[in-house]
């Protein structure tokens, strides 16, 4: 426990000992009666602290359903670029690598096999300049999860943060952040600069490159951020699931020496093979950073049974050895984006960010409402603006995860 800031000692608190920070004495059946949440609003919760799982947002894809409906009359066919779902083949090196290690009568480990886990340590310093203590050591500086959204919706959670606080998210985002502190009992508050004052912020999510738009933050704004966490004792973890994708900027990883300084202090990063690799089916990710956050990740996964079989652990030490299929993929993502890009700005649109990861955050300065039923029209389906936060409410995601023919229709209907 030494040398940890003051409130990661809260994070590794055991089962039953005090909370910290003045959570004693709240209610943990939540607000009262007639208390409704806070609206969702720019730099405003959007959860109440102990509202519990009864307060899960509406899964958003179903309200797609209109859209989609009228997209599929097209008698070109559907072009859904709506949801980031690989479609190329899963390389060899991963294939072939599950297939090897398929006899698996045993239960996989938890921690990660020393392979993968040396394989990622490896991975990140060879493409992200991250050097992690002892992966194999003591105390686990990396370790394998079910892909990545289940650890976002699960760690504030699995760190022991439950009850009372706020996790801070960026203004436009990935919803599964929100439904992690929802799930934890924790409410919302989205920004994207540091907080003049901490409050009870007991997390910070980062994400760069982003979902949806795109955007990649500078070393300033890393920075920025890890020097406000530790000054404050809040975990900063950092969702870099796109960081192989770097189109117009190289995204740097909040794990990097230039940003974290000699250690982790306090920080975590989140990656995943699903788009890098091609490999969203076989439910593959890491967490890694400071060893005392991790050791407690860890901990509590292995009581949850949150294991990844012992063959896609194979598989992903075999992926991350190998940076040909990675770099392969990401040409075929350029490609995509090129033609989808320019077809978009000759349809009169306007893209922004988007200089890395899978996306380009398209808008027409109207309501993204308003550029569904547009799109819809020509037989494409998006995804609006406003499923990211109030913020994106006058954007549409456009994915460049479907195919060479689908990707080819698209153009041919925008540019028309």
């Amino acid at each position: 426990m030494e040398g940890l800031l003051q409130r990661q000692r809260g994070v590794l608190l055991r089962p039953g000992q005090p909370r910290w920070r003045g959570q004693d004495g709240q209610d943990p059946q939540g607000p009262p009666a007639g208390r409704r949440p806070a609206p969702a609003g720019r730099g405003a919760l959007t959860t109440v602290p102990g509202a519990g799982p009864h307060a899960l947002p509406d899964f958003p894809w179903d309200s797609l359903a209109g859209a989609r409906a009228r997209a599929a009359q097209h008698p070109g066919g559907v072009v859904d670029l709506s949801i980031g779902t690989p479609v190329d083949p899963t390389p060899g090196v991963l294939r072939h690598a599950l297939a090897a290690a398929a006899d698996a009568p045993g239960y996989p480990t938890a921690l990660g096999t020393r392979e993968l886990r040396q394989a990622a340590a490896g991975w990140l310093q060879r493409r992200l300049g991250v050097q992690l203590a002892d992966p194999l050591g003591a105390e686990p500086s990396v370790v394998p999860t079910v892909g990545s959204k289940e650890l976002v919706a699960l760690l504030p959670t699995l760190l022991g943060l439950r009850g009372r606080g706020t996790v801070v998210v960026p203004e436009v985002g990935y919803p599964t952040y929100e439904v992690g502190a929802v799930v934890a009992g924790l409410a919302v508050h989205r920004t994207d600069t540091p907080p003049e004052r901490p409050g009870d912020t007991v997390l910070v999510w980062l994400n760069s490159p982003g979902n949806p738009h795109g955007r990649v933050l500078t070393d300033a704004q890393l920075s920025d951020w890890v020097a406000w966490g530790r000054a404050h004792g809040v975990p900063v973890v950092a969702d870099e699931c796109y960081v192989e994708l770097g189109w117009d900027v190289v995204p740097t990883s909040v794990l990097h020496p230039r940003i974290a300084g000699a250690d982790h202090t306090g920080l975590l990063a989140v990656h995943s093979l699903s788009k890098q690799s091609t490999a969203a089916g076989y439910r593959g990710g890491l967490l890694s950073g400071d060893p005392a956050l991790v050791r407690r990740v860890w901990e509590v996964r292995r009581h949850l049974g949150l294991l990844v079989p012992t063959p896609v652990q194979a598989a992903m030490a075999a992926a991350l050895a190998d940076d040909a299929h990675v770099a392969a993929q990401r040409e075929r993502y350029r490609a995509r984006r090129e033609l989808l890009a320019a077809a978009v700005r000759a349809a009169g649109a306007r893209i922004d960010h988007s200089e890395a990861g899978l996306y380009l955050w398209v808008t027409r300065d109207e309501d993204c409402w308003t550029t569904i039923d547009w799109l819809a029209g020509l037989g494409v389906v998006a995804a609006p603006g406003a499923f990211y936060g109030p913020a994106g409410a006058r954007h549409v995601r456009l994915a460049l995860t479907a195919s060479d023919e689908r990707i080819a229709a698209a153009v041919e209907r925008l540019t028309a």
